[in-house]
């Protein structure tokens, strides 16, 4: 399979990371690609029992030989990038194979800046960003008044693109939020202070990933955040700013759709998120704090506490359908040992309406109650488990059941967080 998407499949967090370090590892994957997103995205990996987190770098950077691209529908913070190159060089990984779409916008201090004033402005109607600087530097992109990486390499452009980008955006700052405005000059200086470090790292990526497909390597495709924070599928205004589904993965990455071969869909054996929004199966009980607990679920990249809840079909069946997947990979299965019986949503009741597939709006999302069928539970520790009919009866019958209500294969199920804790799933 020379072309594989791995992605969320429901509000981000689900264990992207790991999917494509054991594909890494298991597949012989030659280039790991990021899409979309910037540093508000975050995979945890642990790797021979230690433990390491990227968040704006794909996480193939940490497997030998293979190359890990920053494609053109990233935004990219210099300062963050570098950061987090220095802090794994430091761990001892070679970070020497990262290459950089020229094509790239990047993330100013000014788009942070604007970031976390609106979002303290909004107040109670905040939508729950990072506070990164993503969605401004996104606007800007479409605004088509955004800094491409290459951008950096003519400083007369540079400061061309800056000043008339501030021009509006000083107006705002100082007459609607009260702050000062940026320096053209300042900003110029900060980014070409990262010139030197960056310009061995850029090229033309779509070219570079169309040859390795002509040639037969084999290329995956790292999906950021996930299907439910997607700005046009996902749960708006409570989403990303960019395309997180696999569609996305065309246009972050300049490939067309007819290369891609398998697109795998990462989910929770229960549902997370984390920000604002709507959240059918949230727990406010103690099943949601045993959840919370016993999973870890605290974001990688923001050190927020991620709401819990119980499974969703209908938000998997949704995936399934917006991304085309192939395949589910299905995670932290371990987390659910113990309890007696497991609910899974298998259908939404909007002011008694029946909904087996998502509701139209925004309002009827908002207002769906879940509709659960509950499966028996195991109270065995499974996390040693290394085939899948290892797993207690049950185990293994929650996760057939929950292949069905998807309409979804499940490839493989992971047990724990380390890489020999996934099990395949016979066919």
């Amino acid at each position: 399979m020379p072309a594989i998407v791995v992605l969320g499949a429901q509000w981000g967090d689900e264990g992207k990371g790991k999917a494509t370090d054991l594909l890494a590892t298991t597949e012989k994957i030659d280039f790991v690609v990021r899409t979309s997103g910037g540093h508000n995205a975050g995979h945890t990996i642990v790797v021979n029992g230690e433990k390491f987190a990227t968040h704006l770098l794909p996480s193939g950077i940490l497997t030998p030989g293979c190359t890990a691209v920053i494609g053109n529908g990233v935004v990219v913070s210099p300062e963050a990038l570098f950061r987090e190159l220095d802090a794994l060089a430091g761990r001892g990984v070679d970070v020497s194979r990262l290459v950089v779409s020229a094509d790239a916008h990047v993330i100013a201090s000014y788009h942070q800046t604007i970031d976390k004033v609106t979002e303290r402005f909004l107040g109670k109607n905040k939508v729950g960003t990072t506070g990164r600087g993503i969605g401004p530097a996104y606007a800007d992109k479409v605004a088509r008044v955004g800094i491409r990486v290459a951008d950096l390499f003519d400083e007369e452009i540079l400061h061309d693109k800056i000043e008339g980008s501030l021009d509006v955006k000083n107006q705002v700052l100082a007459k609607v939020y009260n702050r000062r405005a940026v320096s053209v000059d300042a900003v110029v200086d900060e980014l070409l202070a990262y010139v030197d470090r960056l310009r061995p790292l850029v090229a033309d990526t779509s070219l570079l990933l169309n040859q390795a497909l002509d040639r037969g390597d084999t290329v995956l495709f790292e999906g950021a955040q996930a299907t439910m924070l997607d700005v046009d599928h996902g749960t708006y205004p409570f989403v990303t700013s960019s395309n997180a589904v696999a569609g996305g993965v065309c246009t972050g990455a300049g490939i067309g759709p007819t290369r891609i071969d398998r697109v795998i869909g990462v989910i929770k054996a229960y549902t997370t998120r984390v920000g604002s929004g709507p959240f059918p199966t949230e727990l406010f009980d103690e099943d949601g704090e045993r959840l919370w607990k016993i999973g870890g679920e605290v974001g990688v990249s923001t050190g927020r506490d991620r709401r819990c809840g119980w499974y969703d079909a209908v938000i998997a069946r949704y995936a399934s359908r917006v991304n085309g997947l192939t395949d589910l990979f299905l995670t932290k299965l371990d987390v659910l040992s113990s309890w007696e019986k497991v609910p899974v949503c298998v259908a939404y009741d909007v002011d008694g309406v029946h909904h087996e597939e998502m509701p139209m709006t925004q309002t009827e999302f908002h207002h769906a109650r879940p509709v659960y069928e509950h499966l028996d539970g195991w109270w065995e520790d499974i996390s040693a488990c290394r085939t899948f009919g290892a797993l207690p009866a049950n185990a293994q019958a929650y996760v057939r059941a929950l292949e069905e209500m998807s309409g979804t294969p499940i490839w493989g199920v992971g047990v724990g967080p380390g890489r020999e804790q996934i099990l395949s799933v016979p066919r």
